[in-house]
């Protein structure tokens, strides 16, 4: 397995969603998983990065977004993730920035932060659970 590839034209918030508007502090795909940095912008999340708040994804991009552009950010519930998945299979951050993997992909040295779990072949159900503890 491998992290999802992602059609950006295909991502999508699913109803009863929430999100936050807000600003990139990078360059940003839709279906990236992002965390929000310290001066309050969204930036590519990572499992495996130092920082501990890096580690943290807080949602899902909706759309692209270049440094200091507006973004809305997909926070919890249903969203068409623009690739195949596997129903009933746990999606996590990956280690590279703003990847999404299947829970098997997950390694030795990751600080594992559930995105969510599949409930279709197109759906992930976000809820984010990122405690920090290192596998």
């Amino acid at each position: 397995m491998a992290a999802l590839t992602i059609t950006a034209a295909n991502v999508a918030a699913g109803a009863n969603s929430t999100r936050d508007n807000s600003t990139a502090g990078a360059a940003i795909t839709a279906g990236q998983a992002v965390y929000k940095a310290a001066d309050g912008t969204y930036k590519l999340a990572d499992t495996n990065d130092a920082s501990a708040i890096v580690r943290k994804p807080k949602g899902i991009a909706l759309h692209a977004a270049s440094s200091g552009q507006p973004l809305a950010v997909h926070l919890s519930g249903p969203i068409t993730i623009g690739a195949a998945v596997t129903a009933g299979v746990a999606y996590y951050l990956g280690g590279a920035p703003g990847s999404i993997v299947p829970v098997a992909d997950l390694t030795t040295g990751d600080h594992p932060a559930l995105i969510g779990l599949a409930s279709s072949t197109t759906v992930i159900n976000v809820d984010i659970q990122a405690p920090d503890a290192a596998l």
